[in-house]
């Protein structure tokens, strides 16, 4: 009764946040209603949340497949969009397009999280296609600006042809299992009615249909010109949109499990991080600089795809997803008066940092010592021991006086405390449906490539660091920065779309 009845409650509160969404648009309906909305909109993620921590294993609800990462994507969808609307009650208050901001963002936000509790790959394309189309008319929901419009075309453009690439896989896939249900694709029967290269063919499709959302170099342009857009829903893009990637490569894991579309995926975003990382480095336009982090956090998250570390992913794009959404939402606190302020640290001694460092080898080294030998386990380690070292030379090391450097232990250990349950819970809540571990081993080349890439970038940035002066630092700079600024067509500070602007009464929200 409970395996039915917990599905039931969670669609009926879906259909009852829509249908609540939709009334917004009469215009006969008082504005205050708006408030009712957002608490309707509470009772999905509440349901979904309930059906989480109740959940009894997989089941197979009419074209829905429900466990736990399921409801937890739901769970992690709806709470975002809440969210997010609750935020936009008075942010966009007096909006000429205000009914209909929250009428679409709660069917894109329904739509995407459908989509992961899809069983039937026709279904998931459908919601999918639903999720691009509601992000691009929130993109151009400004219509009156020629900027928004433009900047919804591109989006559209892209998102239609990943679409369609998505398609292509998903109709590959049929023809060459005769299967539409995704449980039955991903059995053992249905993986060896393909060919190698069939797999690989596929899996490359699936990476550039995952790619283009993700904003991964070269389909990145959307997502920096997608900053005119209201701030509200570039926090909702976070909400299992622009980090659907690592849920859909999640979901098709069986087809890239030792595919040399690894080493593809892995070559490609780590390029895309590198480039999100200098970005975000060298533009002053601080919503610009946080569309630089997302292009770099997301290439992150595919290469934890990548090396196979599934649940990883799914850990990042949640987290990851609350953290910058909430970045976006406090976007105007970076608008402030400036003062100066003079810090005083002390300098750290030798004895303090070579402390730090001892301490972030041995915790790499028995992170690495306790977990499966896989590769992305070596790079966790490698990352693990980095954050320690620094996390102890600016918590502890610079710390001022005894006092200070208390303080600076209490919060360093207080930060591993939370990182061991957080990472222990999610592990343990996604170890029964997300491959974890044996199976899922990328090819070896994609390991030693990955540590190649980290070591020679690592030792690219010190040169640069040291030679700031030099004319490559220079080149580096200015093709960083000219690849962050917009277009001509772009350019919110263009005279002529200043005086639109201004003589139809806008803002630059």
């Amino acid at each position: 009764m409970q395996m039915i009845l917990l599905p039931t409650i969670f669609f009926l509160m879906v259909a009852l946040s829509v249908l609540s969404s939709m009334l917004l648009l009469n215009p006969k309906v008082p504005l205050n209603f708006v408030r009712v909305h957002t608490a309707i909109l509470l009772l999905p993620a509440i349901s979904a949340l309930i059906a989480l921590v109740f959940r009894n294993g997989e089941i197979n609800f009419g074209p829905w497949h429900l466990d736990s990462l399921s409801w937890l994507l739901a769970c992690f969808v709806f709470t975002i969009s809440f969210i997010v609307q609750r935020y936009s009650v008075h942010y966009l208050l007096g909006e000429h397009s205000y009914r209909k901001y929250f009428t679409l963002l709660t069917m894109t936000t329904a739509a995407d999280s459908l989509a992961w509790l899809s069983n039937d790959t026709r279904l998931l394309l459908l919601c999918w296609g639903a999720t691009l189309l509601g992000l691009t008319l929130l993109i151009g929901l400004k219509k009156e600006w020629q900027i928004a419009r433009n900047a919804s075309r591109l989006s559209g453009r892209l998102f239609a042809l990943g679409w369609i690439i998505l398609l292509s896989a998903f109709l590959w896939i049929r023809q060459a299992t005769g299967q539409w249900q995704l449980s039955k694709v991903l059995s053992e029967n249905s993986l060896e009615q393909l060919d190698s290269w069939e797999k690989t063919c596929i899996c490359l499709l699936v990476i550039v249909a995952v790619m283009i959302p993700a904003a991964q170099w070269p389909f990145h342009r959307w997502l920096l010109d997608s900053v005119i857009a209201p701030t509200p829903i570039s926090a909702v893009m976070h909400a299992g949109i622009v980090n659907a990637g690592g849920i859909m490569l999640t979901r098709f894991a069986p087809f890239f499990s030792g595919d040399v579309a690894q080493v593809v995926l892995l070559v490609l975003s780590s390029f895309s991080v590198l480039m999100g990382t200098g970005i975000m480095l060298v533009q002053v336009d601080y919503k610009r600089q946080l569309v630089g982090s997302t292009i770099a956090q997301m290439g992150f998250m595919l290469i934890q795809c990548a090396l196979g570390a599934y649940w990883a992913a799914i850990i990042h794009a949640v987290l990851h997803g609350l953290f910058k959404a909430t970045l976006f939402l406090q976007a105007g606190a970076a608008v402030q008066h400036r003062k100066s302020i003079i810090r005083t640290t002390q300098p750290s001694s030798w004895l303090w940092t070579i402390s730090g460092g001892v301490l972030g080898l041995f915790l790499g080294a028995v992170f690495w010592l306790t977990s499966p030998k896989d590769g992305y386990q070596l790079m966790s380690a490698i990352i693990l021991g980095w954050s320690v070292l620094l996390a102890w030379k600016q918590l502890v090391a610079h710390a001022n006086g005894k006092v200070g450097r208390v303080a600076g232990f209490i919060l360093f250990a207080g930060a591993g405390i939370v990182f061991h349950f957080v990472h222990t819970a999610f592990y343990r809540l996604l170890e029964e449906t997300v491959q974890i571990g044996t199976g899922t081993q990328p090819p070896a080349l994609a390991t030693l490539m990955l540590l190649v890439i980290v070591l020679a970038c690592s030792a690219l940035g010190l040169l640069l660091f040291h030679y700031r002066s030099s004319a490559a630092f220079a080149v580096i700079y200015l093709w960083l920065l000219r690849l962050s600024e917009p277009k001509n067509k772009f350019f919110e500070s263009h005279p002529k779309y200043l005086t639109r602007l201004l003589s139809q009464g806008g803002n630059l929200r």
